[in-house]
């Protein structure tokens, strides 16, 4: 008996031991990919190519996507996932490959983008997927430059976009409440959804198929609107949940915002410091991921300019992956992105997320591009450590701690220096090294010993985007007009006694609904004092009117994102006999975001007339009649078939509700094109029959500025001759002084001090220890974009040199041999890398006040390119 006890004590010693050898096997295997994390970033970038693979490769099948409370699986391997939102309607299909490999290039290995339901069904049962359109020529895209994709399918998304995606058939489904347990519209969500996975599944899409599609998401933010529909918002949720697992799409879902997300649904973080203020997975059986990183503010027409700092964001990242065991980050958005047509929601501007590291036009925005492009290397420099060490956290008090990520038998170990505090520079002792940590800033020691990157510490280029007017403006500036015509009572076909909804009568088919009354005054009802006007006084629900009395436009009224509805008062001009009241009602965008969103309204509500002899006369009850849309809408005046469709004559400047179109050439080159609109007011823009969207000059920020002044046009929508450019001006402007620009990122900076750190990416990982590519000495990088070379050296300094880009200012340890030794590196290359130190410039390290830091401004331009001006910083 003993030896039967001994012998089983021995055979399960064996399993253990065989079981613990198989698991050390999968962990090694699912570190040692043969690139290693810490390679250049080109080998980094393959280390990510395996998971586009056939079916079945080399007789391997592929294993899809699986996730724990550690992070998501991908074919077998886990993955630290840098993400970036690019929606493919707001750029175009041109413009894709471009933008996705500079992501690429930014250290992201997937791209997010929503589906937008109401771009693809925008009739009932007539679905649209061409174009801008095409999900999944774009998908296929990001496949062909070896990136995960993220799709958020909703099919609600807010995403500032029109009716937050919602078709606007959909609110007039019989019964119908968005958003809740509510049949009809359940059921009209299952039918979108499934279409959407049933559409990638079949083009093999999905992961485990060897698509590119990693996750998808249901719903989104659901968490906002919940309380609203109390009961039944709990039950639409499990519903939903369940209803997306039911669709077997072989990858997991999640919920971002949404804290009830049922059963194997991951729960998400949307925000701005996800690190600090995520309360985490609702099971701990699911990884901690954040969807939405917002890389500044998106605005509305009204708004002043938005910012997020680079080192702020590269913070908050870092501070996700080492507090809160994050293992995905999206940036939201990653290209600023342009709202086309009418596919902004309520007040929100043509240019979408202009701060995001790549700008509406998809240039590289510095440092913000670049300094994210070091956190992301800096942390899988960390990989092993973050997914294999054991973590504890040190508080060493005032507001200072250490993330330790550890594993000793494995000889791996990373740390996370923090200094929480927003306005104090400090220093900490970590086993036994003094490391000093700027105010809100992490230090990342992939080694325990070493700093690669601290999020306040910018080794990356700065750069302004500049804008310069094309020779082109002023060629064949001949501009044409065709005025819309107003409306009377007589000419209207549907009437009612009071002003009718707005979008209920528009469907989202236009911006604009025509409301005409008229009313007959006697002499004795005009006023007999020649210092007393009447005055119109309308109550609007929103989003803004144009007034004309009699023919003539007498005023605008509007409200805000903030307040939509408004009352316009305007003194007038009447006539004794029949006088007619016509008034322009619009939105600007449907709105996109709350509960009940099929509820809301918008249009002239009220109508009376002040100042007449026998008082106030109420029109809102008058009788009213409506005209949905424009006549040059109608008739496509906007294309060049459509032109032939009414009769242009030559143009007079501030004409209200008026169409005008000229013909212009091209810019020569490549770098994105503009108009700068502000000597017009408010209104639309077509090039060659695409709109370019809304343009809002006249409505001004708190700065007495327009919230955006320069509108894009797509390259790919221009010929090199002869394009037509139509505009539906609803107030007034100068359409003659209108200016065709190009925008460039030409203008680069660099400011290193020989406290930096060295550059992130001088570093790799061989094994498990932390080597260095060249010297491990801080650096000034300089690089053109776009198959440029540097020009000219427009500042160049070391010593203690102070302001922004664009703005330097030498100090008072200025080394004069800085110019001539930056000369001779960069001229004439498209990159350069300077050293940073007093000795490389002959400047003297003990110079009283000296920062020992090295200042550049350059100017990059093509080879062939004559020096021009420096254009317009905006």
């Amino acid at each position: 008996m003993a030896n039967i006890v001994r012998f089983l004590g021995i055979l399960f010693l064996l399993l253990i031991l065989s079981a613990s050898a198989i698991a050390k096997h999968k962990e090694d295997n699912d570190d040692n990919d043969g690139k290693g994390d810490g390679d250049d970033d080109r080998k980094d970038d393959a280390d990510h190519h395996h998971h586009h693979r056939s079916d079945k490769e080399g007789g391997k099948a592929v294993k899809g996507v699986t996730y724990d409370g550690r992070s998501l699986i991908i074919n077998g391997r886990r993955e630290l996932l840098f993400s970036g939102s690019i929606h493919y309607p707001r750029s175009t299909p041109e413009m894709w490959p471009e933008i996705i490999n500079k992501a690429k290039h930014g250290g992201l290995n997937a791209i997010e983008t929503y589906v937008f339901w109401n771009i693809h069904e925008p009739v009932q049962g007539q679905f649209n997927f061409s174009g801008r359109y095409d999900l999944v020529r774009f998908i296929k895209v990001v496949q062909e430059a070896g990136m995960f994709l993220i799709l958020r399918i909703g099919p609600y998304v807010e995403a500032e976009w029109n009716f937050g995606g919602f078709p606007y058939w959909l609110k007039e489904i019989p019964g119908m409440i968005f958003r809740t347990d509510n049949e009809p519209f359940k059921d009209h969500m299952q039918k979108f959804v499934t279409m959407i996975v049933e559409k990638m599944r079949s083009e093999k899409l999905f992961a485990p198929q060897g698509g590119p599609i990693i996750l998808a998401q249901i719903e989104n933010e659901y968490n906002n609107v919940e309380a609203a529909f109390q009961e039944g918002g709990l039950r639409y949720v499990k519903w939903a949940g369940e209803m997306a697992l039911s669709l077997n799409a072989g990858v997991p879902w999640v919920m971002c915002k949404e804290k009830n997300a049922p059963g194997a649904v991951i729960n998400t973080c949307n925000g701005r410091n996800c690190g600090d203020t995520f309360t985490g997975p609702n099971s701990p059986n699911k990884p901690s991921l954040w969807t939405e990183n917002w890389t500044a503010q998106y605005r509305v027409f009204g708004d002043p300019p938005s910012q997020r700092a680079a080192e702020d964001l590269a913070y908050a990242v870092t501070r996700f992956f080492s507090a809160k065991n994050g293992t995905l980050v999206n940036y939201y958005m990653y290209h600023g992105g342009t709202n086309f047509g009418r596919e902004g929601s309520a007040f929100v501007m043509t240019r979408y997320y202009d701060e995001a590291p790549l700008d509406e036009y998809g240039l590289y925005k510095e440092p913000k591009f670049g300094h994210l492009r070091d956190v992301h290397h800096a942390l899988r420099l960390c990989r092993k450590a973050l997914f294999y060490g054991n973590p504890s956290t040190q508080n060493l008090g005032k507001g200072y701690e250490v993330v330790i990520f550890e594993k000793p038998e494995r000889k791996v170990c990373a740390a996370f220096l923090t200094n929480t505090n927003p306005r104090i520079d400090g220093t900490v002792n970590f086993r036994g090294v003094e490391y000093s940590l700027p105010r809100r800033s992490i230090s990342i020691l992939p080694d325990c010993k070493t700093v690669v990157f601290n999020s306040q510490r910018t080794m990356a280029q700065h750069n302004a985007r500049t804008f310069h007017t094309a020779k082109e403006t002023t060629e064949k500036n001949k501009w044409w007009m065709y005025q819309e015509y107003i409306p009377k009572f007589r000419d209207t076909k549907v009437t009612s006694r009071q002003p009718l909804e707005l979008m209920n009568m528009t469907k989202d088919t236009t911006d604009y609904l025509w409301y005409t009354t008229s009313f007959k005054l006697d002499s004795e009802d005009l006023p007999m004092r020649h210092d007393i006007r009447p005055v119109l006084q309308v109550s609007s629900l929103g989003h803004a009117i144009h007034a004309f009395v009699n023919g003539f436009y007498i005023g605008t009224g509007h409200g805000s994102h903030v307040e939509k509805s408004f009352v316009f008062t305007k003194p007038m001009d009447l006539n004794r006999g029949y006088n007619h009241i016509t008034i322009l009602g619009l939105t600007i965008g449907l709105p996109n975001s709350g509960a009940y969103l099929e509820h809301r309204l918008a249009g002239v509500h009220t109508v009376g007339i002040q100042g007449l002899n026998a008082g106030t006369l109420d029109l809102s009850n008058n009788r009213w009649g409506h005209r949905v849309g424009l006549d040059g809408e109608r008739l496509g005046i906007f294309t060049e078939e459509g032109l032939k469709n009414v009769q242009w004559t030559e143009a007079k400047s501030d004409t209200p509700a008026t169409w005008y179109k000229r013909y212009f050439d091209a810019p020569r080159g490549n770098d994105p094109v503009s108009l700068n609109m502000t000597s017009m007011g408010k209104g639309r823009a077509w090039v060659n029959g695409e709109c370019i969207g809304r343009y809002w000059v006249s409505y001004l920020d708190p700065y007495g500025k327009p919230s955006q002044s320069t509108y894009h046009v797509p390259r790919s929508w221009l010929k090199p001759k002869d394009n037509l450019l139509v505009l539906f001006e609803e107030q007034g402007g100068k359409p003659e002084d209108i200016i065709i620009m190009t925008a460039k990122r030409d203008n680069i900076c660099a400011f290193v001090s020989e406290d930096h750190p060295p550059s992130a990416r001088s570093f790799q990982m061989k094994g498990n220890k932390l080597q260095t590519i060249e010297d491990a000495k801080p650096k000034a990088h300089l690089k053109c974009d776009s198959k440029k070379v540097i020009q000219a050296i427009v500042f160049a300094s070391f010593g203690n040199p102070t302001g922004p880009c664009g703005n330097y200012t030498i100090g008072s340890c200025h080394a004069p041999q800085t110019w001539s030794i930056i000369e001779k590196e960069c001229l004439g290359k498209s990159s350069c890398v300077l050293p940073v130190s007093a000795q490389a410039y002959g400047a003297d390290p003990k110079c009283p006040g000296t920062t020992n830091t090295l200042t550049v401004q350059v100017k990059c331009a093509k080879k062939d390119n004559a020096a021009g001006d420096a254009g317009n910083i905006g």
